[in-house]
């Protein structure tokens, strides 16, 4: 099998919120209508879809009980410099996430902080000297 990732999905409580948070930072709905049940974002080769919680579990075939605390999954936005870490983790918070952890320097050489979406969902907003994930 070829290692890759083509698609994440996050199951979220309010979808047009949800939308607009995304829309917030700049981010492009694809063939989006407002009868849509999913919302799908182009992310550079990666894409993200927004699914009601109660509409994907049933897609899923199980049950839509969330547990409290970390859901162990996290996802990351990588900037090209320090600076851009700044700015970015701003354009979140400006667009209604939550600040979880502040951009700050990290014990393996880089740059990060952590910002939660509307349902809670973690993302590292991160700069990475040794890569070019940017």
């Amino acid at each position: 099998m070829k290692p890759k990732l083509s698609l994440v999905t996050l199951g979220v409580s309010d979808l047009d919120r949800s939308r607009r948070f995304y829309e917030a930072l700049g981010w492009e709905p694809q063939d989006w209508t407002p009868e849509s049940k999913v919302v799908f974002f182009e992310l550079n080769g990666v894409m993200l879809s927004l699914f009601g919680r109660d509409d994907l579990a049933e897609d899923v075939g199980v049950e839509a009980t969330r547990s409290t605390g970390f859901s162990s999954i996290t996802l990351a936005h990588n900037e090209p410099s320090i600076d851009d870490v700044d700015r970015a983790f701003n354009e979140f918070i400006s667009a209604g996430a939550t600040a979880v952890k502040t951009p700050q320097a990290t014990a393996w050489g880089g740059y990060s902080g952590y910002v939660a979406d509307p349902d809670g969902h973690l993302w590292e907003v991160a700069f990475n000297p040794f890569s070019d994930w940017t």
